[in-house]
């Protein structure tokens, strides 16, 4: 696993943004996360050794899953100037599988390369919504989009939503819930529903972290940050299927 991520800084667009990870680490180093810039990796999918035994060689090594944009949205207005760069990078390494998540999906269309086609094969693409209204709404999108692998990122899920009739062609559906003092509870109930939704549809399931507030069982938990992802795993309610499977 490599992370890319090629500029840096966000602007909150939705009701999933409320408590970033990204705006609060940056407020306590007392960085502007509206500021985007380019990074110093901002070619590092290419970026070869110019010294030792490996000289000449990529410095991220074939067969790697690279996760892009973590620090930011691949699909950000400031970055226009910039993407057609990294597609031009993601193209040159065929042998890489890249990862990106957005809360743009409305602006795919305008952001891909003349070549997209039906997409490359070595990139997917996971729209991230958080409840009902943005499921609808990103969800109707992202279905009639030409993307060759995608994944819906329910997290942080905020409500409980039924995102069926929205399975076609989806990977994998990943749900977790939110992480801050001021979290909005997430609902054990809420996930086995989204779970029962993929089962159905035969569409991989993964449950990546409980909230800092969870209700399980009419039961409320208060949990550290430290105990959202193992408390999660302990649950064992993951699916895999094979990705041909995606109906």
């Amino acid at each position: 696993m490599a992370m890319w991520n090629p500029w840096r800084g966000c602007h909150k667009c939705s009701e999933g943004c409320k408590y970033c990870y990204i705006h609060k680490g940056d407020a306590t180093r007392s960085i502007d996360t509206n500021n985007i810039i380019k990074t110093k990796d901002f070619d590092a999918p290419i970026q070869r050794y110019k010294i030792g035994k490996h000289k000449g060689m990529y410095k991220i090594k074939s067969g790697e899953t690279v996760y892009m944009c973590f620090s930011s949205d691949f699909l950000l207005e400031e970055a226009d100037e910039w993407r057609i760069q990294c597609w031009e990078m993601i193209k040159e390494r065929k042998d890489l599988h890249f990862i990106f998540l957005t809360k743009r999906i409305y602006r795919f269309k305008d952001c891909i390369p003349v070549d997209w086609g039906m997409g490359y094969e070595n990139v997917c693409v996971g729209c991230t919504v958080e409840n009902q209204m943005m499921v609808d709404e990103k969800l109707t999108i992202f279905n009639e989009l030409p993307i060759y692998h995608k994944n819906i990122i329910l997290q942080p899920l905020i409500e409980a939503v039924d995102i069926s009739k929205y399975l076609n062609k989806v990977e994998l559906v990943i749900v977790g819930g939110e992480s801050d003092a001021n979290a909005r509870l997430l609902n054990f109930d809420w996930v086995l529903a989204i779970r029962e939704q993929c089962k159905k549809n035969e569409v991989s399931f993964a449950f990546r972290q409980c909230g800092s507030h969870f209700v399980k069982d009419n039961i409320k938990y208060n949990l550290h940050v430290r105990q959202l992802s193992s408390q999660a795993k302990k649950a064992n309610i993951n699916i895999n299927f094979p990705k041909g499977n995606a109906n």
